[in-house]
């Protein structure tokens, strides 16, 4: 995961709107790291208890508006937990995005301690995810954290 790192840091670095930084980071993960095979971004809506889909790069998704609550997304959003799926299949409340979703990995983004939004990762591949994942996700979300708190709106 040190060779995307580098990568990672160099897109946030360019002086792109919030939504191109966060859109150049899906294709950057869809296309450079194995088993990524969607990627996106969902942020509260507004002051509403759902999460609306943001920048993405894959295959489109019926799933715009997530409540809370609602698949994995929708509980981490309630949890402020990350949430690792080795096996869709076995999770009681994962909502379909598509038949050839194996596994999912969401990570919470935090602004000023508040859970904000999340990246949502999707793989072919069961069992897809590992800790190194976790904790590289986890570091992009800080960043990303950072980079919207300095990020004039």
């Amino acid at each position: 995961m040190h060779q995307h790192q580098n990568k990672i840091d160099s897109i946030f670095k360019k002086d792109l709107s919030v939504e191109d930084t966060l859109q150049a980071v899906c294709n950057y993960l869809q296309r450079s790291v194995p088993n990524y095979d969607w990627v996106g971004f969902y942020f509260k809506n507004g002051n509403k208890a759902e999460l609306k889909l943001a920048q993405f790069t894959g295959k489109p998704t019926e799933h715009i508006i997530i409540p809370f609550g609602k698949g994995i997304c929708g509980q981490v959003a309630v949890s402020n937990q990350k949430f690792v799926v080795a096996d869709v299949t076995a999770e009681d409340n994962y909502i379909s995005c598509g038949l050839d979703v194996k596994s999912e990995i969401v990570i919470p983004i935090f602004k000023n301690g508040e859970n904000i939004g999340q990246i949502d990762i999707d793989s072919h591949t069961r069992n897809a995810f590992t800790k190194k994942d976790v904790l590289f996700l986890e570091k992009l979300c800080s960043k990303i954290e950072f980079f919207l708190l300095n990020t004039a709106k």
